[in-house]
């Protein structure tokens, strides 16, 4: 076992943390790549044996840090990683604690993902790239082997293995969860109760929040971490979810597991973030059964009944839904699902292979390794993914109003879905048609109406094919093949590395734990050090681009400046 920290340390280590932790607004301004670690890479001496999916498979931090530019060249600004600290050791009915959520010492690490030193190196790592880190907490229950022994009626604990709560006063009385909508029976009963018992936490305890706010500070602290995902959060005292948000410091995730767009949103009062679920549903009906009006009207209904949509997190996929192509496997469906999934509003998450296409209907065969892929960057939603994150990346660096913009509604049909993201008046706008025709969709022409200003030409950066609005506005779209289109103004397009144009150097300096300064440049070799408007639609040559001068990277060195990246 490895202790995450001495708890003498907390509280200072927590003050540092807190100081440097990002803001909610710039965690809407990322774009999260969620890893299954056991499932995402193995270490490099690691052997290379079949993957059987009920035990562990070998996948570590270690693995993640040397596949991180596979992440990176994704276009992802942040990692979410599966929970840390050690779980139950055995190999029960269900299988084992590979995917850790079954908690038996907060405060020792899970030894077969690796060293306290391997999930700080991977921090270390993440935060030279500009990048943030997210790591998934349990804070709800803790778990134990039972495989049925219980007495009257009840599972038959050994509290003493649980740590730090270490003794039945900590936990709610024996009861099964029977109504999971009904608050306090979810909250005050147990999930399960068979081969693994969870014993549910008295979150409404004094002595359990202050325990649990003492871990949290450790926890980030400890390990730099920039934000937490908090599994199953519609089970737990509201009090508890705020409390435990101030004591960690950073930026709380939210999951609570209902399509309910009030049920959802009314947790946004405390945790900082919430996974999307009411999205979810609509989204996969669109894509898979022809639904799109349905989409169109839940994206309304969430607009007008959530407070704060930029901190709503989007999926197509996560570890506890099927993978798409086990829905319907045709690639062109999963790319517009995968558009929207990027292109939306909020914060985009992808789950890890649904960039391969990969399938598995439930767990755990929609945790396959992803290995298995070869981690392969010619596959068409690999590159598709690429593209739209970086569209999105270039689009928040040219105007920070563009994430809190709601998308406007341009036109909706049983099989199209057309919006444009970006600020009223602004040139950085973002239309994106979605379609659900799927590969055998037909060529025809869409009148797509006030897509932009009339006159702008823009770029369809999937294709690279151009377009001029016309004198209302008005773009034709040329559909073929249920393709996404996606346009953005030709001349905003410097800078982005997209279809010809020069990506703009960035000189990434993290200047703390997550924090990172930016400094831009479109000059090419030798040139003059214009801005991007002053050069106009400058492209790339056949030469080698600019890069930060040794200078630079000496006085970043001696500053104490992580890295320069980018």
């Amino acid at each position: 076992m490895r202790p995450l920290t001495s708890l003498g340390a907390l509280s200072a280590i927590a003050s540092v943390a807190a100081a440097g932790a990002p803001s909610a607004q710039q965690w809407a301004e990322r774009s999260i790549y969620q890893v299954m670690t056991d499932r995402f890479a193995r270490s490099a001496n690691s052997a290379d044996e079949p993957c059987d999916p009920y035990k562990y498979c070998g996948g570590s931090w270690a693995g993640i840090i040397d596949k991180l530019d596979y992440v990176q060249d994704l276009g992802f600004t942040a990692v979410q990683i599966s929970p840390v600290v050690e779980n139950i050791p055995d190999n029960t009915k269900n299988g084992e604690a590979y995917h850790g959520y079954w908690p038996q010492n907060l405060y020792s690490l899970n030894e077969n993902f690796g060293t306290a030193n391997d999930l700080r190196k991977l921090s270390k790592e993440l935060h030279k790239r500009g990048m943030y880190l997210m790591v998934d907490v349990v804070i709800n229950d803790m778990a134990q082997v039972v495989n049925g022994s219980s007495t009257h009626g009840e599972p038959d604990i050994d509290w003493s293995r649980l740590v730090p709560f270490n003794d039945e006063k900590y936990y709610h009385s024996f009861c099964s969860i029977t109504d999971w909508n009904d608050p306090d029976n979810s909250k005050n009963c147990w999930f399960s109760v068979d081969t693994v018992a969870l014993p549910d936490l008295k979150t409404e305890d004094e002595r359990v929040v202050s325990m649990i706010q003492e871990w949290a500070k450790g926890l980030v602290g400890n390990y730099s971490i920039d934000g937490l995902r908090i599994d199953a959060t519609k089970h737990m005292d509201d009090e508890y979810l705020t409390s435990f948000g101030e004591a960690a410091g950073v930026f709380t995730m939210g999951e609570v597991y209902t399509e309910n767009t009030d049920a959802v949103c009314r947790y946004q009062e405390f945790v900082s973030g919430l996974l999307n679920y009411p999205l979810y549903p609509p989204t996969i009906q669109a894509f898979t059964a022809g639904n799109m009006p349905g989409l169109a009207e839940r994206v309304r209904t969430i607009h007008s009944q959530c407070k704060d949509f930029t901190r709503l997190a989007t999926f197509v996929e996560n570890h506890d839904t099927p993978r798409f192509a086990s829905l319907v496997n045709d690639t062109t469906l999963a790319k517009n699902a995968l558009a929207f999934n990027i292109l939306s509003d909020g914060i985009p998450i992808v789950y890890q292979g649904q960039e391969q296409h990969m399938r598995g209907e439930f767990a755990p065969f929609n945790r396959a390794p992803l290995w298995n892929t070869n981690y392969d960057t010619q596959n068409p939603l690999y590159n598709t993914t690429a593209t739209l994150n970086t569209l999105r990346n270039h689009a928040i660096r040219l105007d920070r109003d563009y994430v809190p913009t709601h998308s406007k509604e341009l036109y909706v049909d049983g099989s199209t879905y057309a919006t444009r993201k970006g600020a009223e008046g602004s040139q950085v706008q973002v239309v994106s048609v979605f379609s659900n025709q799927g590969s055998t969709g037909g060529s025809y022409e869409l009148v797509v109406p006030g897509a932009f200003a009339p006159g702008t030409e823009a770029v369809e950066v999937l294709t690279c094919a151009r377009v001029t609005a016309d004198t209302a506005g008005r773009i034709v779209v040329e559909m073929d093949a249920g393709e996404p289109k996606v346009f953005f103004p030709l001349k905003k397009m410097p800078g982005s590395g997209l279809c010809g144009f020069r990506k703009r150097k960035t000189a990434l300096c993290a200047t703390g734990k997550g924090n990172t300064t930016t400094t831009t440049t479109t000059t090419p070799p030798g040139g003059d050090n214009h801005t991007t408007e002053e050069t106009g639609y400058e492209q790339a040559s056949s030469g080698s681009e600019g890069s930060v001068s040794v200078a630079m990277v000496l006085l970043g060195v001696f500053a104490g400046v992580v890295n320069w990246c980018l």
